[in-house]
């Protein structure tokens, strides 16, 4: 059991350290816009999401309604049923708890490590899947608190802190695009995008041009499928 844990642990320091700022920065955020530690920390306990939760930020403050939420939500971590999916016959005989436990803790993080799981000598795989996804859900919660509690601390104008959201997904942008078969997807969120805030204003546009933007996606799947299927004969 002791190396089973070293193992994880170890297989997980490079998520801390990249959960480090990341997890201060939603802190000092959720408290810059009145939410202390305790908020920080129990949305970090619920959601578990970090770019949704940076996302909800901005639901706060601007009182965003619950089924703009809702379906935000669900379009925006809708992979990660697909990602349970992918491990149903693995987890099948850890027991109810152990697969409660990883349904929960299932995020981006846990889920890569998952994947790269290789047995090992002296490693109980049931264990090391526990306490990897254990470590990770750690990391994300104290960080958090760590931020709100600086923020408290913090007496300086906070003003420009809340760019680490735009910063996040600009860097997920960039690594979905330099994968990306075709940029005919991001293509379409863009003009969706510029199209709902024509209509709709800056306030209101997100959820009409997420769902216009999964429709055109629906609709142009057979397209999409047929450059993966160029790029692998090309390949």
């Amino acid at each position: 059991m002791k190396q089973t844990f070293l193992y994880a642990f170890r297989r997980t320091v490079p998520i801390m350290l990249g959960f480090f700022p990341l997890g201060l920065a939603y802190g000092v955020l959720m408290e810059s816009i009145g939410y202390n530690f305790l908020w920080s920390t129990l949305t970090s306990l619920t959601v578990l999401a970090g770019s949704l939760q940076f996302l909800m930020v901005e639901f706060f403050v601007n009182g965003t309604p619950l089924i703009t939420v809702a379906l935000l939500a669900l379009l925006l971590n809708s992979r990660h049923i697909f990602y349970g999916i992918s491990f149903v016959e693995r987890f099948r005989s850890f027991g109810s708890g152990s697969r409660l436990f990883l349904i929960y803790s299932l995020s981006d993080e846990s889920y890569s490590l998952h994947c790269a799981h290789k047995p090992q000598e002296g490693v109980d795989e049931k264990w090391a899947h526990l306490f990897s996804a254990g470590f990770v859900l750690f990391y994300w919660l104290v960080f958090t608190f760590m931020g709100g509690l600086v923020g408290q601390l913090i007496t300086f104008d906070t003003t420009g802190i809340d760019f680490s959201l735009t910063a996040l997904f600009v860097v997920i942008l960039i690594d979905q695009l330099r994968e990306a078969k075709t940029m005919l997807p991001a293509a379409i969120a863009v003009v969706s995008g510029i199209v709902c805030i024509l209509l709709f204003g800056a306030a209101n546009f997100i959820l009409p041009s997420l769902l216009i933007t999964v429709a055109v996606l629906c609709l142009l799947r057979p397209r999409l499928e047929q450059y993966t299927v160029e790029e692998e004969v090309a390949a």
